[in-house]
């Protein structure tokens, strides 16, 4: 397994267009990841999110195909990890299933261990928001705002 990719997979009880639309709204988005964002859902459309603190997500979108997957590229411009904007890949893909959707990610060309296991823990934390969210449920506000 590549040390410079993170992979999780998470199932969720909603459709896959109900969990596609997290990622292609802005509004949606920010119910479980960011505080503020610009997002312009396209390929080739660029993205800008204040994620939590002074921790500044920005990327492009690569490839949305709902309501199976979206790609996007991620970097960070402000805040603690040094990975430029669009030096990593998110690829997401979304499998229907009897009990909704299995959900998986996989990050990769993190360029440290380091990186791997802080975002397997940042998109573990972000995902099980989703999941609540898509289900119908609330996750309340983001303990790490």
């Amino acid at each position: 397994m590549s040390t410079d990719v993170v992979t999780l997979e998470r199932p969720i009880a909603a459709r896959p267009e109900t969990v596609f639309s997290f990622f292609t709204d802005r509004n949606k988005w920010l119910l479980w990841m960011g505080k503020d964002g610009r997002f312009s859902f396209e390929p080739g459309g660029a993205y800008r999110t204040n994620i939590a603190g002074d921790n500044v997500a920005e990327g492009r979108f690569v490839e949305i195909d709902p309501p199976e997957r979206l790609v996007f590229t991620w970097g960070w411009t402000e805040g603690s990890l040094s990975i430029p904007p669009g030096s990593s890949t998110v690829d997401i893909t979304l499998e229907p299933v009897p009990e909704g959707t299995l959900l998986r990610l996989v990050h990769s060309g993190l360029p440290t261990p380091e990186a791997c296991a802080a975002h397997k823990e940042g998109w573990a934390h972000y995902v099980d928001r989703l999941a609540t969210l898509a289900a119908g449920g609330n996750p309340g506000s983001d303990s790490w705002q």
